[in-house]
């Protein structure tokens, strides 16, 4: 059975990129369908993260139309709200927790940084499935959030010891910005590597949104590390490699993230790109029999200029099929009955095997070397266990 896509703007873009709060779904300009399953669609459209936005949205709709051709979840047509994460978590989470509490919604999913999470969880958390899809800094314990994306133990921390393997690098500073996943991720990353081969030598956090890394950069200029462990987000790690590619730093630091995607390669320019490597689990050109079919449908639905798909918008596509495994799993997407689907429950997707340990999942991790505006995978590092 085959239902029409409905995906409906929380936020309608007037000047790019800002946007205007319109809120149609709340309003009553777009009034929830009979019988659908509707699902605030959290995705950043303005921001340093907006940088994301358009891969976001354009896989959450190729996401809602195989859902739909296919019965949607549980057997009802699949709604996707849009709300724009780009904006202050506060603001964010206000827009999804009115949309909760009025019943508009009947889950939430999407990619966002964890600062916005937190605040969405602060406020509807325990009443709505929250699949929430990007790559984050560990567990949280909030009743019907599940974890989705990749996480230091199976992405930064295998990257790390792969680069000092095959690189020779060792000693690594931590550029970050200024919020949870990158101060959590670069302690981890501190505390796992004492004793090793390997050791954090520095940290630096900025306020995302930060343009000028001059004050960054004269620290790393004759400093002890030989890598720069990259942990900023959007538009700030475009800034931070055009600026780290003109201070001649390239070819004596290498650099390394868990965040930097093919979106990013391309707005940074080929230039600013030597001695990049990125850790995760999904890139553009993934050669593997459980990726071939997303890309093949991805590519004729959007056409060759669409955007990358890369880690951040095929994570949006997983969170969507994840809701469909739950709604399978449970007859439905009530928080209490996901509950119980944490027991080393796995599934197949895009990225392979997932394999759900209570709320996170496992997943094959690999490490890729930027060629210009494009990555080369260079060896997988993590398996799902």
């Amino acid at each position: 059975m085959s239902h029409p896509v409905r995906f409906v703007w929380e936020q309608v873009p007037m000047s790019p990129p800002s946007f205007t709060p319109a809120s149609h779904a709340l309003l009553g300009l777009a009034p929830r369908p009979p019988e659908a399953v509707s699902i605030a669609f959290v995705v950043p459209m303005q921001g340093p993260t907006g940088i994301y936005g358009p891969g976001c949205l354009a896989c959450g709709e190729l996401a809602a139309e195989d859902l739909n051709a296919g019965g949607g979840i549980a057997g009802r047509p699949v709604e996707l709200v849009a709300v724009d994460a780009g904006r202050a978590p506060d603001e964010v989470a206000a827009e999804v927790a009115r949309l909760v509490e009025l019943g508009r919604v009947d889950a939430i999913a999407g990619w966002h940084i964890s600062a916005v999470r937190q605040a969405i969880t602060a406020r509807v958390g325990g009443r709505a499935l929250y699949a929430f899809a990007a790559m984050h800094e560990g567990g949280d314990d909030t009743p019907g959030v599940f974890m989705l994306g990749e996480r230091p133990v199976n992405q930064l921390l295998p990257a790390a010891a792969w680069m000092r393997a095959n690189h020779g690098v060792a000693r690594w500073a931590v550029v970050g910005n200024d919020y949870v996943f990158p101060r959590v991720t670069g302690s981890t990353a501190r505390a796992a590597l004492r004793g090793s081969p390997s050791e954090v030598v520095s940290e630096t956090y900025v306020p995302l949104g930060t343009r000028d890394f001059a004050g960054v950069l004269r620290g790393l200029e004759g400093g002890e590390q030989d890598g720069v462990i990259m942990l900023l987000m959007g538009q700030d790690a475009v800034h931070f490699n055009r600026q780290f590619a003109a201070a001649g730093l390239s070819s004596s630091l290498t650099r390394l993230s868990p965040a930097v995607e093919e979106n990013t390669l391309l707005a940074g320019g080929a230039g600013a790109n030597a001695n990049v490597f990125a850790a995760a689990a999904y890139f553009d050109g993934l050669a593997t029999p459980e990726s071939a079919g997303l890309s093949e449908r991805y590519y004729r639905r959007f056409g060759e200029y669409a955007p990358s798909l890369n880690a951040v918008g095929e994570s949006c596509y997983e969170s969507l099929m994840f809701l469909r495994q739950i709604g399978d799993a449970c007859g439905g997407l009530e928080v209490e009955s996901a509950l119980g689907l944490t027991a080393h429950h796995s599934y197949s997707s895009p990225r392979g095997l997932m394999r759900m340990h209570g709320n996170l999942v496992d997943q094959d991790v690999y490490i890729a070397a930027a060629d210009g505006l494009r990555f080369e995978i260079q060896e997988q590092i993590a398996y799902a266990s």
